[in-house]
């Protein structure tokens, strides 16, 4: 895992050089990206150049900082912050949400949800609901997070077919959200799922004829039988608020014609 600066460095400097190292760029890439000098690089991580507002923001775009780190980056370096964080169910983003709930509702009858930057499950369609039905009542308490329902053991991970190899692509999915935004409450959350029993491996659990999937499948066991998903994750073009920012889509492709089948006779 990433380390951070120390909470003894002031300035955005250590925060800028802590990204950069992160991203495995030199100061002179960097400089070269940004249009400036490896010498000006250099002198704003040690601290003897402030930079300017818009140096801030022009590194920070070149180092792919998060949104919501940005603002971090404008406060150390003595700006305002310059992106709002405007709650979900603020009228503001009225328009947002019902473009969320129209987005999921149209994938019918397959499903689709939409879950923050720690997991919790924002908006759901009826094809998802339909997949956690059964789970523990103390799951589906809000916030619901999207994790603890797949991987905790009184969710869906008794019911998932290939639960080693799904529950490996959900821990790697987090760990690179970690390294990305370096977010404590999401590294405690993965320590929380990571200390979650995980099965021994059951042979039964293979498909005797396996599909040939162009993706890894969830494939979890559903009123008798067993669906089989591909999951696409989509977020927001150049979002100008934090909430937006980490927001994501997530919709579940049926991978083999008897789960779309299924799906479409008992949802529609």
């Amino acid at each position: 895992m990433t380390t951070h600066p120390s909470t003894a460095e002031k300035g955005a400097g250590p925060l800028l050089r802590a990204w950069r190292e992160q991203r495995r760029i030199s100061q002179l890439e960097l400089a070269l990206r940004a249009d400036s000098s490896a010498r000006h690089i250099s002198f704003v991580e040690t601290g003897r150049s402030r930079p300017s507002e818009e140096m801030v923001l022009r590194l920070a775009e070149h180092l792919d900082v998060p949104v919501r780190e940005r603002n971090a980056l404008l406060l150390a370096a003595g700006y305002a912050p310059r992106y709002p964080e405007t709650p979900l169910d603020d009228p503001a983003l009225g328009a947002l949400r019902e473009g969320i709930e129209r987005l999921i509702g149209g994938y019918e009858p397959y499903p689709a949800l939409v879950v923050d930057a720690l997991y919790n499950v924002v908006a759901a369609n009826r094809g998802v609901m339909a997949l956690v039905d059964g789970v523990g009542e103390a799951l589906l308490e809000p916030p619901l997070n999207a994790m603890r329902l797949a991987l905790h053991p009184q969710g869906l991970a008794p019911r998932i077919r290939n639960l080693r190899a799904w529950r490996g692509h959900l821990m790697e999915q987090m760990e690179r959200q970690i390294a990305l935004h370096r977010s404590e409450p999401l590294r405690v959350l993965y320590e929380e799922v990571a200390a979650y029993p995980v099965p021994d491996a059951d042979p039964a659990d293979e498909p005797s004829d396996p599909a040939p999937y162009f993706a890894l499948p969830l494939r979890i066991e559903h009123e008798g039988r067993t669906l089989s998903f591909v999951s696409s994750i989509s977020t927001f073009n150049t979002p100008m608020d934090v909430t937006v920012a980490e927001l994501a889509v997530e919709t579940l492709l049926p991978a083999d014609p008897a789960t779309a089948k299924y799906l479409q006779s008992s949802l529609l």
